[in-house]
C-alpha cells in the first residue's frame, strides 16, 4: 500500500483528488475502498486496474456520487462534491460506460445532444456540437446522425458514448470499461482513435478497464489496486512494468511484464544500430572488403539518402566474383520500414514479420536514421528504470 508522501500531489493542476476516501456497504462488511488518498493532474488519463471486485467502478462512481463515499472526500476541480448538488455535479462530468449506454429510442444526434439539451444550449450551438464531435469520433454526421444505435455496429456505438460524453466540453472524463464489449480488432482501433482524441483534448480522464495491456497502451498513469480498494501502486506504465511496488502488483502485471514494456518504450535514434552503408553502384569487391573491415553480417544499401534495401555478406562474395559485380544486383528489399516515433513494440513487430534480420528506421521526412536489430530490443528494455 502506498502512503501519502509517496503519491499524494496537491498542486494546484490537481482536477481530482481522492482525501482518505473510504466506501463500506454496511457496518458489518469489509470496505470496499480503503482509506484512498491520490490525485489526477490536469489533462493526465490515470488507468484503474486489480482484479475483479477490488473497488474500481465504485471508486469512479463516488466521483460524480452515483455511488456516495462512506468516510473522506473527493474534490473536483477545486470542489467537494458533497457541496454540489449531485444532478449539476454529473452533468458536469463525462461518462462513458460498457456499450455506450446509449438511449435506444434517440437518433445519433440527440443522443449526442442529451447534456446540452438538458443544459438549456440553443439548439443552433446544440446542432453544431453535435457535427464537430462526431466528425472527432470518426462518425460522419451526414451519414449516422438520423439512424439509431441498433443501426449501428458495437464500435460504432462505442464512439457515440465517448462522443456524448465530450458533448459539453467536461474538464473531467469517467471511463469505465468502455470498449470491453467489442470484438479485439475494434477495441485496437478505439484504443488508436481514443488515444488521438485524448492527445488532442487532453482531458482529466479516471479509466477503469480489466486489461492491463490496455491501461499499458493509454494511460500516463496507473492505479493498481488490491482487495478492498486498496491502491497498491500508482505509476507511469514504464515504471509500473519495470520496478513493480509489491509482490502483488508483481503477480498481477505478470512474468510477461518485459514484454508490456515494449509498447511503452519509444524507439530511440541513439540506440539503433548504425550498419555499414552501401550504395547500388559500388562495387560488390569493394563492398564485400568493406563489410569484412566494418565486421558486420549485412549493410544498408541507400540510394539518393532512401533505403533501397539490404545485402547479406554472403551475397556479396558472389556478386565479387565477377568483375563488373555491383550491390545493386544483389539487394534485397526490405518490406516494411517504422518511423522514429514509434514504440519498440510496433517496430520489433515488423521486424519479426520480415526476413531481414534488420528494420530501417526513418524520420519524418523518410531519412534514413539507424537499423533496429533484436540487440537494440534488449539494450532499449535494459535501460528502463530500475535498470542499468
Amino acid at each position: 500500500m502506498i502512503t501519502d508522501s509517496e503519491e499524494l500531489d496537491t498542486g494546484v493542476d490537481d482536477v481530482i483528488r481522492f482525501e482518505n476516501v473510504v466506501k463500506r456497504y454496511g457496518r458489518h462488511h469489509s470496505p470496499a475502498v480503503t482509506d484512498l488518498t491520490f490525485s489526477v493532474r490536469r489533462g493526465e488519463l490515470v488507468a484503474l486496474v486489480g482484479p475483479s471486485g477490488c473497488g474500481k467502478s465504485t471508486i469512479l462512481r463516488m466521483v460524480n456520487r452515483l455511488v456516495e463515499p462512506s468516510g473522506g472526500r473527493i474534490v473536483v476541480d477545486g470542489r467537494d462534491t458533497t457541496h454540489v448538488d449531485a444532478v449539476t455535479l454529473r452533468r458536469g462530468i463525462g461518462y462513458v460506460i460498457q456499450a455506450g449506454g446509449l438511449l435506444p429510442h434517440r437518433t445519433i444526434r440527440r443522443n449526442v445532444a442529451t447534456v446540452p439539451r438538458l443544459l438549456g444550449w440553443d439548439p443552433a450551438a446544440q446542432a453544431r456540437r453535435v457535427d464537430t464531435l462526431l466528425d472527432l469520433v470518426g462518425l460522419d454526421p451526414a451519414t449516422y446522425g438520423d439512424r439509431y444505435p441498433a443501426q449501428l455496429s458495437g464500435g460504432q456505438q462505442q464512439r457515440v458514448g465517448v462522443a456524448r460524453a465530450l458533448a459539453a466540453d467536461p474538464p473531467v472524463l469517467l471511463m469505465d470499461e468502455p470498449f470491453g464489449a467489442v470484438d479485439p480488432v475494434v477495441r485496437d482501433r478505439l484504443q488508436n482513435e481514443f488515444r488521438r482524441i485524448q492527445t488532442d483534448l487532453r482531458k482529466t480522464v479516471l479509466f477503469v478497464t480489466h486489461d492491463l495491456d490496455e491501461a499499458v497502451r493509454i494511460a500516463d498513469r496507473i492505479a493498481v489496486f488490491s482487495g478492498g480498494g486498496v491502491l497498491e501502486q500508482l505509476a507511469d506504465p514504464q515504471t509500473l512494468l519495470s520496478a513493480p511496488a509489491s509482490e502483488f502488483v508483481v503477480e498481477f502485471v505478470g512474468s510477461d511484464r518485459g514484454l508490456r514494456r515494449l509498447a511503452v518504450t519509444p524507439v530511440r535514434a541513439e540506440d539503433l544500430a548504425k550498419p555499414l552503408v552501401l550504395a547500388p553502384e559500388d562495387g560488390a569487391a569493394y563492398a564485400a572488403t568493406a563489410l569484412d573491415v566494418d565486421r558486420g553480417d549485412v549493410a544498408v544499401v541507400l540510394d539518393r539518402g532512401q533505403v533501397a534495401g539490404w545485402v547479406p555478406r554472403g551475397r556479396l562474395r558472389e556478386a565479387a566474383r565477377s568483375r563488373d559485380g555491383r550491390v545493386r544486383d544483389v539487394v534485397r528489399p526490405f518490406t516494411a520500414t517504422v518511423p522514429d516515433r514509434a514504440d519498440l513494440r510496433t517496430a520489433f513487430s515488423a521486424l519479426l514479420a520480415q526476413d531481414a534480420p534488420l528494420l530501417p528506421v526513418l524520420d519524418e521526412r523518410g531519412g534514413y536514421v539507424g537499423a533496429l536489430t533484436a540487440d537494440v530490443v534488449h539494450t532499449a528494455l535494459r535501460r528502463g528504470v530500475g535498470n542499468t
